[in-house]
């Protein structure tokens, strides 16, 4: 181990971002961006109407909010390899991972300019967690992740109001935010977008992360990649942890999803109604993105054939970054009123999506064959290292 200066990348982690990233612009395109404009459906084709809602309820059934959360899981687990390829050169790695936290922000902030839904700024700075946790032993680590993802804030939302029937959240509201930014997206020019967008949309993004238990989710999802990391989890001699995982992930997805459905029908009181929702939504969207994650881990080193075709999704893994940011300003400028505005129903714009995406794989497809990192990937490495 003394002889090791640099841990080997691990494909199947590429596999998984390519596969977060393209389920990310496939929602993203049906969402229009977070504009919802949809044109009248009045008159469409009842195999149309039923295309949109196959394609709408199917896509965030699968993927909503769990390509996300692979995305976080792989945050920290990208930290634990950078931290710990330092480490074994002698470096602490904590005070450089901070800088790049910071960079992390400004491109988000660029990215924020396009489109308001973008979790980068979010992510730089909820990533400073692993800086604080990255020396904790495993076990606190466990206990830490286990705090975040039962969302502590809802559980003693709850338990107030359960004491205390007269006691309300205090709601920092995020619809008003949102308000702000539909209008800019509706009539507004280039520049009076991204002044929007800058301000209230990210005010927008952050508190609606804030409302939907994102932000505790979000940081036990990065100490949670970091473990992994450590452990040697997405290795393939530690296939056989993975069975465990997947069969408690089955075990609990479905009465924690049937229990978010059905709460409403026994709890009246929005107080202790609306954070209970959040826990077992987050819980459950949690088992899901795990059971996908056990997957592409089984799909990819047990199957010959199928590992193939996954192993296709490893160039656009390693640009994940730069395909997340362009996939913003393409569709910004395709949907927003700065750009094209156009009007378009929820399946031709899951088409187009991926044409976007097909167009983004090709161009990962050229870039990694002649270099090792993306345009964005290369940039925030080096900056890194200033």
């Amino acid at each position: 181990m003394d002889n090791i200066k640099k841990h080997a990348r691990v494909d199947v982690a590429d596999v998984m971002r390519g596969f977060a990233v393209m389920a990310i612009i496939l929602l993203h395109f049906i969402e229009h961006f977070n504009f919802y404009s949809f044109p009248d459906t009045s008159g469409q084709s009842p195999f149309l109407n039923f295309c949109d809602k196959a394609i709408w309820d199917g896509l965030f059934f699968a993927f909503g909010g769990k390509a996300y959360a692979i995305f976080a899981l792989l945050f920290g687990f990208s930290f634990f390899i950078q931290h710990d390829n330092q480490r074994m050169k002698g470096n602490d790695f904590r005070l450089r991972f901070c800088w790049r936290l910071i960079l992390l922000f400004i491109i988000g902030n660029i990215n924020a300019c396009f489109f308001t839904g973008e979790i980068l700024v979010m992510y730089s700075l909820v990533g400073f967690v692993l800086v604080l946790t990255c020396r904790l032993s495993n076990k606190t680590l466990l206990w830490l992740i286990g705090i975040c993802m039962l969302q502590p804030l809802c559980i003693y939302q709850i338990i107030r109001a359960l004491i205390s029937p007269d006691y309300a959240p205090v709601e920092l509201n995020s619809g008003v935010f949102w308000a702000a930014t539909n209008v800019a997206q509706s009539g507004g020019t280039f520049w009076e977008t991204v002044k929007v967008n800058i301000w209230e949309g990210q005010l927008f993004s952050l508190v609606w992360a804030w409302e939907n238990g994102r932000i505790f989710q979000t940081a036990g999802l990065f100490m949670a990649g970091m473990l992994i990391g450590r452990q040697g989890w997405f290795l393939k001699k530690n296939l056989r942890y993975w069975g465990w995982v997947l069969a408690v992930a089955l075990l609990l997805y479905f009465p924690l999803s049937g229990l978010n459905n059905m709460a409403g029908n026994y709890i009246e009181s929005k107080n202790i109604l609306t954070p209970l929702r959040i826990i077992l939504s987050s819980l459950s969207k949690l088992c899901f993105m795990l059971i996908l994650v056990c997957g592409i881990l089984y799909g990819y080193y047990c199957t010959t054939r199928l590992s193939r075709v996954l192993a296709l999704l490893i160039p656009y893994g390693k640009m994940s970054m730069t395909n997340y940011v362009t996939q913003g300003i393409i569709g910004s400028f395709i949907f927003y009123h700065w750009g094209l505005y156009a009007q378009l129903g929820i399946t031709a714009s899951e088409f187009l999506g991926i044409g976007v995406f097909l167009l983004q794989y090709l161009f990962c497809r050229f870039w990694v064959g002649r270099h090792n990192h993306g345009p964005l990937e290369y940039i925030w490495k080096k900056a890194t290292w200033i």
